[in-house]
């Protein structure tokens, strides 16, 4: 086989094993902030980051859903990070975004963050 045919193989594999419901779940939860005329924020480190920042225009443009990034503002990223330290960088600027119950926070996140080894702790102090 060739690494095309062995790439799509597992792309089969790994689509066969999502759960349906999940996504279902989740279509809802969007269209329902849609409708409520909510906001969503994308928060990612690292790569994660980079996901966020195109997640904002896809949700923009294809869903007409308001969606922001924190990571894309890096002045106001960074000063808040010199001010009041990373750990709190992501839950100030969302209290400053008003935040409320119409509103969503979808978080990309490789490793899912570890506190004791001090990785992605913006993303659990929230």
């Amino acid at each position: 086989m060739s690494y095309v045919d062995d790439y799509l193989r597992d792309v089969k594999s790994i689509t066969g094993l999502l759960d349906h419901a999940v996504i279902e779940k989740m279509l809802d939860v969007l269209i329902d902030i849609r409708k409520k005329k909510g906001r969503l924020f994308f928060l990612g480190v690292g790569g994660g980051a980079g996901n966020a920042s195109h997640a904002v225009n896809d949700f923009r443009k294809i869903a007409s859903i308001k969606s922001y990034s924190p990571t894309d503002n890096v002045s106001k990223l960074t000063a808040r990070i010199n001010d009041n330290g990373w750990e709190s960088s992501f839950a100030e600027l969302l209290i400053v975004s008003n935040l409320n119950s119409k509103d969503s926070i979808f978080v990309f996140s490789v490793g899912g963050g570890n506190t004791e080894k001090n990785v992605s702790v913006n993303l659990f102090n929230l």
